[in-house]
């Protein structure tokens, strides 16, 4: 059965498959026609638990029976504080108050906002290569690609850019790329964003948009070093890589960094549009009165998600299975990167791994990945694109994947390589 593009939806939505999804089952996209499609972009890293997982369903279907929305500053429903108590269980260090809102691009500016308030500080750092959202002050910190801000500048003053070890990008080994991005920090403070003008640094544990690239953990610590000694927040933005997604249920763990202020999104409600920013509750209540709120943050269906989410995630081991599936993952990709001189580099953390595509000379491949990407569709496997040339193909699954799925996914994809390399 074939489906025109729709008439009335803004022709700017630009989609990355021709798929038309009846219904999603597991790791599966089904379509009208009946046809099953290996479903590797999660919407994007969003269905955590798989597609309509029965524990989840019936958590929402329950809590639309008896109260579908309280909104948190009218009244307050039980959801609420269920979800709060849940989450400060797994929150890192002594944090233990959030503020609910629908997305991620909302969470990152109530961090914002929360930073300058609480320390009387105006600027910001972010690092290159980082997507924190299409929300003006979100957009403002955005370094991924130019396209996502075109024709909006200039945006939000009080946004300094310092180098992400993107070792690959860079030509050089992770420990020289870390070398050099900690060293042109500490130029930056010197030279344009002074440290007692500074609020916070910001930063994705793995860059998403930018390409999937996995901050090293002297990276991270060397932050959290410098923003200690300067009085400085550090903000982990985990939208993407939060609950379990890269093996760890945050992306940060590994490094043994503590942030000050945690964002979270996607994964959290299993497909419920649910996000939160959390800090400590000192440093919370240093916010100015006003200064949060929203009309939906908080539904009491979303949380209702959130809290099976969670209970998932426990009960059947999903953050294992993701350090296990994934490494599985990473073995047959660079298995077929061997085979495949287009494909630069294999990485990732988890099951948030990236292909980078890679020309002779050494430029990056955005028409060859997304030929491949095409490809893998025609053959029944949905993968998603990032990087700033489009030239890196993202291997994002549900976190309940199977290795015999996985293998499917990687075989899929060779026959793609194939048809488009030869």
């Amino acid at each position: 059965m074939l489906y025109a593009e729709p008439r009335h939806l803004s022709p700017l939505l630009k989609r990355a498959t021709t798929v038309h999804a009846a219904r999603g089952e597991g790791v599966y996209i089904i379509d009208h026609d009946g046809r099953r499609y290996l479903d590797f972009t999660s919407g994007i890293g969003v269905t955590s638990t798989g597609h309509c997982h029965p524990k989840v369903v019936g958590a929402i279907r329950r809590q639309a029976g008896t109260l579908i929305h309280g909104q948190y500053t009218t009244v307050l429903h039980p959801r609420l504080e269920e979800l709060a108590s849940r989450l400060t269980r797994v929150l890192p260090g002594q944090i233990d108050s959030l503020f609910y809102v629908s997305a991620g691009t909302e969470a990152v500016e109530a961090s914002v906002r929360l930073a300058r308030n609480a320390t009387g500080k105006s600027n910001l750092i972010v690092f290159h290569g980082g997507f924190h959202g299409r929300t003006t002050a979100s957009l403002s910190m955005t370094t991924s690609k130019t396209g996502y801000g075109d024709g909006l500048q200039p945006l939000m003053a009080g946004v300094f850019v310092a180098p992400f070890p993107y070792a690959y990008r860079y030509g050089w080994d992770e420990d020289s790329a870390v070398d050099f991005c900690l060293k042109e920090l500490d130029f930056l403070l010197a030279t344009q964003t002074a440290p007692n003008e500074t609020a916070a640094m910001v930063v994705e544990p793995v860059l998403g948009e930018g390409g999937f690239v996995p901050a090293p953990d002297r990276f991270l610590q060397g932050l959290r070093d410098r923003c200690d000694r300067y009085g400085i927040l550090l903000i982990i933005d985990e939208v993407q890589t939060g609950f379990g997604r890269t093996g760890s249920f945050w992306g940060h763990d590994r490094s043994g960094v503590t942030p000050d202020v945690v964002i979270t999104a996607k994964g959290l409600a299993s497909g419920m549009p649910l996000a939160a920013m959390a800090a400590n509750r000192k440093l919370m209540g240093k916010g100015w009165p006003g200064s949060q709120g929203g009309t939906y943050g908080g539904n009491a269906v979303a949380c209702a998600a959130a809290l099976a989410t969670l209970d998932v995630i426990k009960e059947e081991r999903l953050v294992e299975n993701a350090a296990a599936v994934g490494e599985r993952l990473v073995e047959q990709l660079l298995d077929v990167a061997r085979r495949y001189e287009v494909i630069g580099d294999v990485r990732g953390r988890g099951l948030m791994i990236g292909t980078e595509f890679t020309r002779a000379d050494g430029t990056p491949d955005g028409d060859t990945a997304t030929e491949v990407r095409h490809q893998c569709e025609r053959r029944g496997l949905l993968l998603l694109p990032c990087g700033a040339f489009g030239q890196v193909v993202r291997w994002l699954p549900p976190l309940i994947v199977s290795e015999a799925q996985v293998k499917e996914a990687v075989e899929i994809f060779d026959e793609a390589l194939a048809e488009a390399t030869g």
